[in-house]
């Protein structure tokens, strides 16, 4: 693992600011640590060789006294800087990655991202609080001690200057098993949160088959490994802390071995002996610290570089030119993921504005993808999307979008009224909402709730049955009023006599609309002027 990620730098400006902060607060403790050894070794050497009183020592306690109070001073002004630094690195990052993901489009993964925003991020306060700041310590105290040492005893400056490298050696080795460690319990962790999103989303369904016991089961044996895979990590961490502490205590004791020869023969001052004695340790201390943690804060870092991974993948094409209606044509479209061995979709069509389409295929053909990339949320990997003529990618993806009326398989409901959940933060008047929802057949069933529009829904549209959500979403296609039209699968998870209404709220929202649906139910391709078949795709096209 690097010490300081590069693209923190990049993302977080914040830690800019922070790094200098550190250096000079680092530089001012690393010149405290060797004053306060100074004072320390001449006040103990005159009041034992010269029998100095409270009265000649005075200065030297005040010395100290300041010497002191001035660490004290630099740890808390470290403590506030690496807080707020912290916060503000993980607010412009999470502010970055919901950008970015909000900007990618709709995917997978909700739990495992919704765990990385949250706890993931959250884990770099040990990282900005205490790894860090012993980080630019480590690199500071050392060298200041040795520069003070190297004139009062050579001999023992060596000794230090030899050593010290050994605790890093050995923290780097230990680093790269745990830094693997922690990927793995972080990885398992996001899809512990995944799995438990899904179980929990889709719970009735499975208390009506029978199936909730086995994800219980499941969910159980994840649990598990997320349990052994954190006790294994912790003790690394233990065993590595162990002996990066041995290593030091070892180190101090050589140095200590040699003062003490030496100041029995004769050839060395209390002064010299002691000042090195109490600097020794100073000087290790830094690198212990760091090595103790790290792995406090490695869960951070696995976290940060799962966010910078999101980043740094590419967004969309996107261009300026105002959006256009007409007809979409798709040339010798291909798109192919990293988890594929072939390619997701090959598609070349056109269709008219006015037309009803329906996509239909076997599951993993590409029709979810298809209409990605009309949406703009998948680039092809080669080939074109035209609109009247004009390629998507120079269009404005946002002005498009606007033109569109997109209703999901599983549409989304927010924690918020009905009219908020139709209305999406528009200014959509009751009587244009009240419309909405009688031409998605779903007045009905919203004026029996007990506060009608201001009936509160909770997360997903717990409460609502699934009809009721997709006829929910099919009001908000209704109020946007856009020309074209896209459906993913709208009936796939209904019973025939709910599928039979939303097929009736489809057919209104067709008319005089440009629509493409992902089909597989007959009443729903019938509704069609005409089916594109999307086959398997050929072996030799990529």
């Amino acid at each position: 693992m690097k010490p300081l990620d590069p693209r923190l730098l990049r993302y977080a400006r914040t830690t800019r600011a922070y790094l200098a902060v550190t250096v000079a607060l680092g530089t001012l403790l690393a010149a405290l640590v060797v004053a306060q050894a100074t004072l320390l070794a001449h006040g103990i050497t005159v009041v034992f060789l010269d029998g100095a009183g409270v009265t000649e020592l005075t200065p030297t306690l005040l010395w100290l006294a300041a010497v002191v109070a001035g660490r004290a001073a630099v740890a808390w002004a470290q403590e506030v800087a690496s807080a707020r630094a912290a916060a503000g690195v993980k607010s412009e990052l999470r502010r970055r990655l919901l950008a970015h993901l909000a900007a990618l489009g709709p995917s997978t993964g909700t739990g495992a991202y919704a765990t990385l925003v949250t706890r993931g991020l959250d884990a770099l306060d040990a990282y900005f609080a205490r790894y860090l700041p012993q980080l630019v310590l480590a690199a500071l105290v050392p060298a200041v001690v040795l520069t003070r040492l190297l004139p009062a005893d050579l001999v023992a400056t060596a000794t230090i200057a030899l050593t010290l490298p050994l605790i890093p050696v050995f923290m780097a080795l230990v680093g790269l098993h745990t830094e693997a460690a922690n990927r793995r319990q972080f990885r398992l962790l996001s899809r512990l949160s995944h799995h438990f999103l899904d179980v929990v989303a889709g719970l009735p369904t499975l208390k009506v088959f029978g199936r909730a016991r086995a994800q219980a089961g499941t969910i159980r044996r994840i649990s598990g490994e997320q349990r052994r895979l954190t006790m294994r990590t912790l003790r690394t961490a233990f065993l590595s802390s162990l002996v990066l502490e041995l290593l030091a205590t070892l180190s101090v004791a050589l140095v200590a071995v040699g003062i003490g020869l030496r100041l029995v023969s004769g050839n060395l001052d209390l002064a010299t002996a002691l000042l090195v004695l109490i600097l020794a340790p100073e000087a290790y201390l830094p690198l212990r610290q760091v090595g103790a943690n790290y792995h406090a804060s490695a869960e951070g870092l696995a976290a940060a570089e799962q966010v910078f991974a999101v980043l740094d993948t590419p967004l969309p094409a996107r261009g300026d030119q105002p959006a256009e209606t007409g007809t979409i044509a798709c040339h010798d479209v291909v798109v192919t993921y990293p988890d594929r061995a072939g390619p997701a979709l090959h598609l070349s069509a056109t269709i008219a504005p006015g037309e009803v389409v329906a996509l239909t295929g076997p599951s993993g053909c590409g029709k979810s993808t298809a209409l990605a990339v009309l949406l703009g949320f998948v680039t092809p990997d080669s080939g074109s999307v035209t609109v009247a003529g004009w390629t998507l990618s120079t269009m404005d993806l946002n002005a498009w979008r606007r033109q569109i009326a997109w209703v999901p398989q599983r549409p989304q409901l927010f924690a918020d009224t009905v009219r908020g959940n139709v209305t999406l933060g528009t200014d959509a008047t009751d009587e244009a909402v009240h419309r909405a929802l009688t031409e998605a057949g779903a007045a009905s069933f919203v004026a029996a709730l007990p506060q009608g529009l201001d009936t509160p829904l909770s997360d997903d549209g717990s409460g609502l049955s699934a009809g009721q959500r997709q006829q929910v979403a099919l009001a908000r296609a209704f109020l946007r009023d856009t020309p074209i039209v896209l459906l993913d699968e709208p009936t796939a998870n209904l019973d025939a006599g709910t599928a039979a209404g939303v097929m009736i709220a489809i057919r209104r929202l067709a008319r005089g609309r440009t629509v493409v649906i992902a089909a597989h139910r007959p009443e729903l391709i019938a509704l069609a002027d005409r089916v594109i078949a999307l086959d398997a795709v050929p072996a030799g096209v990529r």
